[in-house]
């Protein structure tokens, strides 16, 4: 039923991509010069084709993400042009694109994938005369090439700074797990290794007691890729160029053409009133921290590199609380199973482990099966190692759909996190961040696995508006706060004994610990990120435009050297470019989709959890999320959902 996750050979690999490119070519060339042009004869077989070409590549993309090796990278540079250039052609097959305007659709999925491919067709570019075509095709090949170069250079910077410690007392007060993690020996003493991995740079910035430490290793993390600073400015240009090409008067307009949001004013206008609403308990909140820094250690500079490392304190003295204390009642696969319990009560379904084959011996796939029968299944890979690139990601592999000749298809998805490894010590232990996480990515993940419809365009997460596709997950994520759901998982490793009453209280209660900090730092990146690419920004007028948002945003002022553009990967590699907003846009669907499902004995609401599952997840892409919600609780979301969940005066 599902494909087994294999690559035979990595090597071979760019030319088995270019035989099946060329098949489809053929196909597609069958498609468009044929005289069928109903939607079951053109839309319906070509939608066969996204997911065979899918299920191809998609492995080789996931491991050069999860197993990244010379072989893997050499495969995919190899890879990328030829991707590129193949949806380059698509996307300026005037032809098709002139077949695909005339079909009328009968149901509304079909409609919807009908109105989505026209819109897309003239978003690329389909109407532009001969010598724009190939300039809009020259500009997808190199900004593909240049999100890749990007990313590498991140990746190499991160991997190639070392901090050896040798003074035992410069570790003191770091979580033990963390320590066992950084010590190595060096020519036969322990020494201690932190890297800008990172659970590694976290754990020094967060609990590291050597301030010159702190600030050496938050240089090397702020003042990473400065080679990135080129490829920015050549990703800017070719992007305001793009928008141009297609009549748009900056890129940041181009982008809205496929989101929730429909005007620039809209976003600008959310994400100040935001920072508004947060501004004068952020003030207070970083007045308390320099407070305690000049109380605890006579620092009257408090610098950004002190703010984790004194938060932390801070947080512990309040609350009598940090992450070591929780961090033992974790136990991964206590969590997962939790999870899967949960997800299971909350929307009736059923997770079986399944012995497939995978990428890595720590991966584990589960078979999901609603109502009792068969309906998806998902791969869970959750520890850090070296090869896996940083952060946490949901990736969708297969699609739920019917296929040209009335085959459904089931769907498959992969999670993937950077969780503290299994050591001979201790068995891979989270800090709640880290099941909140695991929460957050499952939410994208059941989005996609509890699709039910059958175009596969619209299906899952295909589909879904950018500034939307957060909205599962951070509904899901929200849940991994409250009492009555931790109770269910929280076990100590060692002694069993269940997670008490009062850390339950601790963790909701530091849950908004500077939380009117924490959106002012997104409020930031989403500004930035979306006046960026309102016009066109060069060299230092990027920095510029960070240094004047930061004027309002930021309540310390950041170090000259901060070059935190340089690894804003989300926007420059990620596809997030003029959509940073969306985090916040969705949550405000999700803080209020939250409080609907909401019971404050059992945690979950069955049957509100039911609609949700009915009307947003199984409708994927097929309606605009705004629709779904109306159908779903007859009203719009409300933005004080938002201010209530971080409990904001």
């Amino acid at each position: 039923m599902f494909q087994e996750f294999k690559i035979d050979n990595l090597e071979q690999f760019p030319k088995d991509l270019d035989a099946l490119l060329n098949k489809q070519r053929v196909t597609i060339d069958q498609i468009t010069t044929n005289d069928e042009s109903s939607y079951e004869t053109v839309l319906k077989p070509l939608q066969d084709l996204d997911e065979e070409l899918g299920l191809f590549f998609t492995p080789l993309s996931h491991l050069n993400s999860v197993m990244n090796s010379e072989e893997t990278q050499k495969a995919y540079e190899e890879s990328i042009p030829l991707l590129s250039k193949f949806s380059s052609e698509m996307a300026q097959n005037t032809a098709l694109f002139n077949k695909i305007e005339q079909i009328k659709a009968a149901d509304d999925e079909a409609k919807t994938v009908v109105s989505h491919e026209v819109r897309d067709f003239v978003l690329s570019g389909v109407k532009l005369p001969e010598e724009k075509k190939k300039r809009m095709e020259e500009i997808s090949l190199k900004l593909s090439e240049l999100s890749n170069q990007f990313s590498q250079n991140l990746l190499d910077a991160t991997n190639a700074y070392e901090l050896i410690i040798e003074d035992p007392k410069d570790v003191e007060g770091i979580p033990q797990s963390d320590i066992d993690a950084a010590k190595e020996e060096l020519d036969g003493k322990t020494v201690y290794k932190f890297t800008l991995q990172i659970p590694s740079y976290l754990a020094y910035m967060t609990y590291g007691p050597n301030r010159e430490y702190r600030k050496e290793i938050s240089k090397a993390y702020a003042t990473r890729a400065p080679e990135n600073a080129d490829v920015i400015d050549q990703i800017l240009a070719l992007k305001q160029e793009k928008a141009k090409l297609l009549n748009f008067e900056s890129y940041a307009h181009y982008a809205l053409e496929t989101r929730d949001a429909s005007k620039q004013e809209d976003v600008l206008s959310f994400l100040n009133d935001l920072a508004d609403a947060a501004l004068p308990q952020a003030k207070n909140e970083l007045e308390e921290i320099k407070t305690f820094a000049q109380k605890t250690d006579g620092i009257t500079d408090l610098a950004g590199y002190d703010v984790g490392y004194y938060s932390e304190k801070l947080k512990k003295e309040k609350f009598d609380f940090d992450d070591t204390m929780t961090k033992p009642y974790f136990e991964q696969s206590k969590v997962l199973g939790g999870l899967l319990d949960i997800v299971s009560e909350l929307f009736g379904v059923t997770f079986k482990a399944v012995d497939v084959p995978t990428w890595h011996e720590c991966v584990k796939p589960f078979d999901i099966f609603d109502d009792g029968e068969l309906s998806g299944r998902i791969y869970f890979d959750l520890e850090a190692r070296k090869e896996k690139r940083g952060g946490a990601w949901m990736n969708d592999w297969e699609t739920h759909y019917v296929d040209s000749k009335g085959q459904k298809h089931l769907a498959s998805a992969f999670i993937v996190c950077n969780f503290s490894p299994t050591t001979d010590e201790n068995p891979s232990l989270l800090r709640h961040d880290d099941v909140v996480t695991l929460f957050h990515e499952m939410g994208h993940a059941i989005h996609h696995l509890f699709g039910k419809c059958h175009e596969r365009s619209v299906s899952g997460i295909n589909g879904v508006a950018w500034d939307v596709v957060e909205f599962p997950s951070q509904f899901l994520e929200n849940f991994a706060y409250e009492a009555a759901i931790l109770k269910r998982f929280g076990f100590h490793h060692q002694t069993k004994e269940p997670i008490s009453d009062t850390l339950l209280a601790k963790i909701k209660e530091t849950k908004n610990f500077q939380a009117a900090l924490g959106i002012l730092r997104q409020v930031e990146f989403s500004l930035f990120d979306f006046k960026l690419h309102q016009e066109l920004y060069q060299g230092e007028e990027v920095q510029d435009l960070i240094d004047s948002i930061r004027e309002k945003t930021s309540l310390l002022k950041a170090p000259s050297y901060n070059k935190f553009q340089h690894g804003f990967a989300h926007i420059f590699a990620g596809g997030y470019a003029a959509g940073y907003y969306s985090y916040k846009w969705a949550e405000v669907l999700s803080a209020d989709a939250f409080f609907s499902c909401l019971d404050d004995k059992t945690g979950l609401d069955k049957e509100s959890a039911k609609g949700y599952k009915e009307f947003i997840l199984a409708n994927g892409g097929a309606k605009e999320m705004s629709d779904l919600y109306q159908e779903w609780l007859g009203r719009k979301p409300d933005v004080k959902s938002l201010i209530k969940l971080y409990e904001i005066a």
